[in-house]
């Protein structure tokens, strides 16, 4: 979930020179959606009957079609890097969310803390390109308040979602409610496209990313997320916010030899400190088997 999702921003961008954010989603959700459900009827794995459908295809529109779709529209007017930036508010409203709701984990300081340090190394980690692009973005500021606007809500409403699935116990695997999710969204999302006016620029790099973006980034990052979501705490689950920033840097310097020095570095010890004091705040609140009473949920 955290490798392949941290190369989605950039997947994205390239998907957007080609097609409109509604086109991009319509083809990767319903794609992964589809092969998903094939796979589990070829494999034998039980569908949930009407009424759980129906109400676990809600919660996909809500989670990947405002969540992920308010990610696709905001890189329309702000830079990859600062997107990153704003993303990683996500860890707040997913235990803010968490604890106003009866039976929630209540919020702890150790907990909020290592929340706080993970922040600040994700801001020393983009600072420069953020710095640069709203520098260079200033005659469009209110195009990057906008799509800051629009992922916060795009983050509120993929967190409440994701609790929310969580709290309905359907007795399916998290793989398969993972796939109704993205092909609900597919098809809201196809009916979107037909009105958006944005005609399709089909070339060999969008349709590269398109591809990508649907196996690796949704049929396989979002089953993780889905298995991840059900199994183990709200709070740990969060942190993939922070972790994607370092996959991004980290595959920037592979392929294309980009600055990784001592700030990179730096920004990625404090990031892990926030991981760590975090995983130990929620392992013991949990107990030793975080996994059991939504293991039960599933099973």
């Amino acid at each position: 979930m955290c490798f392949f999702w941290g190369t989605s921003y950039l997947g994205i961008r390239i998907g957007l020179e080609s097609v409109s954010p509604a086109t991009l989603m319509c083809v990767r959700y319903t794609a992964s959606g589809v092969l998903l459900l094939l796979g589990a009827l070829v494999k034998g794995v039980a569908i949930p009957g009407p009424r759980a459908f129906a109400i676990t295809a809600f919660y996909g529109i809500l989670i990947i079609g405002i969540g992920t779709g308010a990610v696709a529209y905001s890189e329309l007017w702000v830079p990859s890097g600062l997107t990153a930036l704003f993303v990683t508010t996500q860890p707040f409203w997913m235990v803010g969310i968490d604890s106003l709701l009866p039976g929630g984990e209540r919020l702890h300081r150790p907990g909020l803390a290592g929340m706080l340090v993970g922040l600040v190394g994700v801001g020393i980690l983009i600072s420069p390109s953020v710095q640069g692009s709203i520098t260079m973005a200033s005659a469009t500021h209110g195009g990057i308040v906008l799509g800051f606007l629009i992922l916060q809500l795009g983050q509120a409403c993929w967190c409440g979602g994701s609790i929310a699935q969580r709290r309905l116990g359907v007795h399916a695997h998290p793989i398969v409610l993972g796939a109704i999710h993205q092909l609900a969204t597919g098809l809201s999302f196809g009916v979107v496209s037909m009105f958006d006016g944005h005609p399709a620029n089909w070339n060999v790099r969008g349709i590269a990313a398109l591809a990508y973006l649907t196996v690796f980034g949704s049929a396989l990052g979002y089953s993780a997320y889905s298995l991840a979501i059900m199994r183990l705490p709200v709070a740990l689950v969060s942190l993939y916010t922070y972790i994607n920033p370092i996959v991004a840097v980290a595959l920037g310097w592979l392929f294309y030899r980009e600055p990784f020095g001592w700030r990179e570095t730096i920004a990625m010890l404090i990031i892990f400190a926030g991981v760590a004091i975090v995983k130990q705040t929620a392992q013991k609140k949990t107990g030793a088997s975080p996994r059991a009473g939504a293991q039960a949920a599933v099973d």
